[in-house]
């Protein structure tokens, strides 16, 4: 059962100087942490003024508390004393408002106020969301129009597409790409998507130093939410103190003495592939690994897209057909149990 505003509450306000969190399972089992309070209020405090919040602001939570990214969301509004506006987490989180009235479905509350009296809450100063949920706005013209209103939008748990960057480009207000993990409570690094400063390169906050690993690695320093410095698994590239991710390091398909990221493959099949797919890998005699690729749809014409768009050594060697491409529940590629599901084939 999702956790609720009130219970994650009593748990911030409790005398324990931890709260638990759970990773998302992107790259395995998800697995329960406990982070100290005080580096959340950092974090929280790092994005508030990198994004120019002040006190008395409305922040629209519309993501599930039992993961970080929800969390962080009250402990912003906890730190900077937002107005927070709480719905239930859904695929169409503009939906249930109205243009200057977020009638009687979302609650208002302000984590601060103590006069019980319900602000006026347009425009929205700050929001959080998942790709999807961006994605289902987009579709309907009122969502659409009401999300645009936004004046900071951050986008997180999974890859934002070339369409879907395209879209966000023309928006008037500032949306971002974030990057971070549960061990950073959250994204130590945003990168602008909207207006003319859109960028593929991620900018770290301040107090955060990045460097890359001897395996080519995205290495973080950031002693304000981690207690160590952390090395992470994404294959990044450097310019500056800015950064790019290309992929995960566990994502490398290693066939016949080449390295193939599985996340390139996919990018370059994501204009031309109309059901959901994903790319996976398999060991093999011959090649040492090969590619695979899983799809909802047809085999066929998944074959026919790949040896039309793809180079000859990034083509895969094998395709599966499955009802449903496996997620995690925060909706990211879950590309441990799609190894699985290839080796069992």
């Amino acid at each position: 059962m999702a956790m609720s505003l009130e219970e994650f509450l009593e748990e911030w306000n409790n005398s324990s100087p931890y709260i638990h969190v759970q990773t998302s399972g992107s790259t395995g089992v998800p697995k329960p942490m406990l982070v100290e309070k005080r580096r959340m209020l950092n974090s929280a405090r790092i994005t508030c003024d990198f994004l120019g919040l002040h006190e008395g602001d409305t922040a629209l939570l519309c993501m599930s508390l039992d993961y970080i990214a929800g969390k962080m969301m009250v402990v912003r509004a906890i730190e900077r004393g937002l107005k927070l506006i709480v719905q239930e987490p859904s695929g169409h989180p503009m939906a249930m408002t109205q243009r200057g009235n977020w009638g009687t479905a979302p609650r208002v509350r302000s984590l601060r106020s103590t006069s019980g009296t319900v602000p006026s809450v347009s425009p929205i100063n700050f929001a959080a969301m998942v790709p999807m949920q961006v994605y289902n706005s987009l579709q309907v013209p009122e969502e659409r129009e009401r999300l645009m209103q936004i004046k900071n939008l951050i986008i997180g748990g999974g890859a934002i597409d070339d369409a879907l960057s395209a879209e966000l480009k023309t928006f008037p207000n500032a949306v971002w790409s974030t990057y971070g993990m549960t061990e950073t409570l959250s994204h130590i690094a945003l990168r602008r998507l909207s207006g003319p400063e859109a960028s593929e390169f991620y900018t770290p906050f301040p107090s955060v130093r990045v460097s890359l690993s001897d395996e080519g690695c995205l290495a973080i320093d950031a002693p304000e939410v981690c207690q160590e410095p952390l090395v992470t698994n994404d294959i990044a590239e450097l310019s500056s103190q800015n950064f790019k991710i290309l992929g995960r390091k566990d994502n490398i398909i290693c066939s016949g003495g080449l390295k193939i990221q599985a996340e390139e493959v996919e990018r370059q099949l994501r204009p031309f592939m109309r059901e959901p797919y994903i790319i996976s890998k398999c060991p093999d005699a011959k090649f040492g690994e090969i590619v695979v690729l899983l799809t909802e749809g047809s085999v066929d014409e998944a074959r026919e897209v790949c040896q039309r768009v793809l180079p000859k050594y990034h083509q895969p060697r094998a395709y599966i057909h499955l009802d449903h491409i496996p997620l995690t529940e925060t909706g990211k590629p879950a590309r441990k149990q799609a190894e699985s599901l290839v080796k069992k084939r």
